[in-house]
């Protein structure tokens, strides 16, 4: 079933989530009154799995499936359009793309939304989950974020490749 919005080229990311969040923060409060904070959670944390997914393969199809670390790397510019997230990059390669996020509007967003407390459902776990959307060899590490009181977020993605490590599997 195809239900996420299609992604629009000229509108930013951090745009497109405040719609969303506007729309899910209903959802939640709903569904928190007849069943209970953990059962809303439950629900908006596989809503938006679902969505992270359903766009890496979207995201993917415009590129006839011809993905890779670097086309991911490319499309980075749609996260971080219009100043949404300040990134320090330490490394970008054909198998590894790891970097800092030292600022990120969208937890600043999802607190005067007053979502924070549910602002790591909302963004921060659509990283790795867009992945196996996207491509299921790309692969995301990642040990704290912003969202979550951090002082900053540490991405690592990788690109698994196949047993003789010359190829992607």
């Amino acid at each position: 079933m195809t239900t996420a919005i299609p992604a629009q080229p000229d509108m930013a990311m951090l745009e497109r989530r405040r719609i969303e969040a506007k729309l899910l923060a209903h959802v939640y409060a709903v569904v928190s009154e007849r069943h209970g904070k953990a059962a809303a959670e439950a629900v908006i944390g596989e809503s938006v799995r679902r969505s992270a997914i359903e766009q890496g393969q979207e995201m993917a199809a415009a590129l006839s499936g011809e993905t890779s670390l670097e086309s991911f790397i490319a499309a980075q510019e749609l996260w971080t359009r219009g100043g949404a997230l300040q990134v320090a990059v330490d490394e970008a390669s054909e198998s590894r793309f790891a970097f800092r996020v030292t600022r990120c509007e969208y937890a600043r967003m999802y607190r005067e939304m007053g979502l924070g407390h549910i602002g790591h459902l909302l963004s921060c776990q659509r990283d790795g989950t867009f992945c196996e959307g996207y491509d299921p060899k790309l692969k995301l590490a990642r040990t704290q974020t912003i969202m979550q009181g951090a002082d900053h977020c540490d991405f690592e993605y990788t690109y698994v490749t196949d047993t003789a490590g010359d190829r992607p599997a």
